[in-house]
């Protein structure tokens, strides 16, 4: 019978967010697959435990699949860890947990510290619906498109980026969204440090333009809001004269305060809607 392969997620910050469960399967496992070996000792070592480790990272985790699952094959099991929070969600491992399945190695999840989810559970945004866009792309042209794109995003959108880009990429931010376009940014989730942004886009510009801006973030952009379309003069009129049977007097007062505009032309407007009951045959 074949081993399994555990994907298990570690704290994104705060050593305490760990799983009994992860402790347990980290602690029974025959190999833990680490993105750096050397972070994951550090985290192993904490708690205690003497594991085995090897590295499974974005530039060899294609090659090193063909080991791990190896030894699955002939039964030893496997905890895939990343270097903070749950593998193969903007981290490595998708590829790995893919063989697997194609081998007829068994999967088993082991949930737990997430960034993106930590992020949204605080952020105070529709959370229905959301997207994860992960890293904008460093290159401006390629930025600005993905920008643009999300730009009348109906759902949430989560997005990662790192403390070197952040300015430049609110002020692509401000070019494509709009200064006022409101925005949520999460830094250094569960760590001494924590901070949740909540403002505009300009605004989040003057708060993180101020100091060196150091550790991980998460932005997350609220669901685009589309503008009321402006309604039309006689249609308003319209509603309230012949549909509602309104006053044409008090017809008038209502639609010039919502319009802005001089009675006298509102006025002139609704002669040209009809008449109001109780004024037919009047001069």
């Amino acid at each position: 019978m074949p081993g399994t392969l555990y994907v298990v997620a570690t704290p994104i910050g705060n050593l305490e967010d760990i799983t009994a469960r992860a402790l347990r399967v980290l602690r029974e496992v025959d190999l833990v697959a680490a993105e750096d070996t050397r972070h994951s000792r550090k985290l192993l070592n904490h708690f205690g435990i003497r594991t085995p480790l090897i590295s499974c990272h974005e530039h060899n985790e294609q090659q090193r699949q063909e080991e791990l699952i190896g030894r699955l094959l002939v039964g030893a099991s496997i905890a895939l860890i990343s270097d903070a929070g749950t593998p193969a969600i903007a981290d490595p491992g998708y590829r790995l947990v893919r063989a697997c399945h194609a081998a007829g190695v068994p999967v088993i999840p082991v949930p737990g510290p997430s960034a993106i989810l930590a992020a949204l559970s605080a952020a105070g945004e529709p959370t229905d619906r959301f997207i994860f866009e992960g890293f904008l792309p460093a290159r401006a042209a390629a930025r600005d498109k993905v920008l643009q794109e999300l730009r009348d995003e109906p759902r949430t959108v989560v997005l990662y980026e790192t403390p070197h880009r952040l300015l430049a990429a609110l002020a692509a931010m401000a070019m494509v969204w709009g200064a006022e376009r409101p925005l949520v940014v999460a830094r250094e989730l569960t760590k001494l440090h924590e901070e949740l942004f909540r403002g505009t886009v300009a605004e989040a510009r003057a708060h993180f333009g101020a100091a060196r801006v150091r550790g991980e973030l998460v932005l997350i952009l609220p669901p685009f809001a589309a503008p009321a379309p402006e309604r039309d003069l006689k249609e308003v009129l319209r509603e309230l004269l012949v549909d509602r049977q309104l006053p044409r007097k008090e017809a008038v007062k209502q639609v010039a305060k919502e319009f802005g505009m001089a009675r006298s032309d509102v006025y002139r407007a609704s002669l040209e809607v009809g008449e109001v009951e109780g004024e037919k045959g009047n001069a």
